[in-house]
């Protein structure tokens, strides 16, 4: 027996949709990185979404809770139903009791998405060649817990007129807390950061900036710059190669992240992680549940892939391993194969389905 090699102990949340068959295809990675490398992966199975619910009417069971408390990260598939489908008790406020609940009860405060866009697939991207011919690739790091989503909501209609209100709340240690983070990971990459706010305008914008910018001082070797959010936008679309690492709030980094995953032409290639202050880590593709096309062997698995990656590179320290998977799948669509969702009509390659596809990544591993 190697006494030298490593266990990894993973709960693994496949969902509803297609949940399960990305996270299978991820498992069948996983196991293959397993046997190039002195590691070993445990995988620790539970219900979440409306799996959970057919089982414990409870979209989020304290069995579930339980399992992720006891493993060292967790892999999060997608969760929620049809869309027609949505008033249903077992579909009716999903997402809400399932994930939501899931970040708050381990407060994962600190959201990284990362946008890849590889040079061979350039012309999925709505942008213009030219602005990625290149390829990109740019994290963003969205606070979580705090901003308007978990502030006080007043919707007056008896009222005439009628009135509604939403109140925005940070505090500097929700802000410092993840500008430690970004700075960190900024620091590993090109050492330039742009903070994203609403300075101008917003006394939570003021608080943002002026903590991000004391933060700064104990990162001087990387370049810091802020940004007002609607010029930031634009810039996402005019100039994206600009940008490495982006910084900013849960509102902001909502939108701005939904704009990034689909400068690469698929939500199905977006991969992201949540961590809390401890360093435990949720990790989970940026797309839904596309129940549409559950069970046809056709859905992308490329994000939940990279986002197995992300997590053998933050929470087990295994980059190098983090980055076989990341050129094996770079190596696959160089060879021409491709899920449906990645093709248009001026390319020339092999459609392929999810299994096919994650065989593929496997043997380029």
């Amino acid at each position: 027996m190697n006494t030298s090699l490593s266990i990894k102990n993973i709960a693994v949340l496949p969902g509803d949709g297609i949940g399960p068959e990305v996270m299978q295809a991820a498992i069948e990675v996983l196991n293959a990185v397993a046997c190039k490398a002195q590691v070993k992966f445990n995988y620790s199975y539970g219900l979440i979404g409306g799996a959970a619910y057919d089982k414990y009417n409870n979209h989020f069971p304290e069995q579930t809770r339980s399992i992720c408390a006891q493993n060292e990260a967790i892999l999060f598939g997608s969760v929620g139903g049809p869309v027609k489908d949505y008033l249903l008790p077992k579909w009716n406020n999903c997402e809400a009791n399932s994930l939501l609940a899931l970040r708050q009860a381990f407060n994962f405060n600190i959201n990284l998405r990362k946008a890849n866009i590889f040079a061979e697939l350039a012309e999925l991207s709505p942008l213009k060649n030219h602005l990625v011919n290149q390829g990109l690739d740019i994290i963003i790091f969205r606070e979580l817990l705090g901003d308007i989503y978990f502030g006080k909501h007043v919707l007056e209609l008896s009222s005439s007129p009628k009135v509604a209100s939403d109140v925005a709340t940070y505090t500097e240690a929700q802000i410092a807390s993840i500008s430690h983070f970004a700075f960190k990971t900024a620091r590993l990459r090109k050492k330039k950061l742009v903070s994203v706010d609403k300075a101008n305008v917003l006394a939570t914008s003021k608080l943002w900036r002026l903590i991000v910018q004391e933060i700064a001082q104990q990162y001087p070797d990387v370049q810091l710059q802020h940004m007002l959010v609607d010029n930031c936008a634009m810039q996402l679309i005019a100039n994206p190669g600009q940008f490495d690492v982006i910084l900013t709030a849960n509102l902001f980094g909502d939108i701005l992240s939904d704009e990034l995953s689909i400068l690469s032409g698929s939500l199905g290639m977006m991969p992201s992680a949540s961590f809390n202050a401890d360093g435990f880590a949720l990790y989970e593709p940026a797309g839904g549940s596309a129940p549409d096309i559950a069970g046809k062997n056709i859905a992308n698995p490329i994000a939940q892939i990279l986002s197995a990656a992300l997590m053998l590179d933050h929470s087990f320290n295994l980059p190098t391993e983090a980055q076989l998977i990341n050129q094996a799948i770079k190596k696959t669509l160089i060879s021409g194969f491709r899920t449906a969702d990645l093709v248009t009509a001026n390319s020339n390659c092999t459609v392929v389905g999810t299994k096919e596809f994650t065989a593929q990544v496997i043997a380029n591993l």
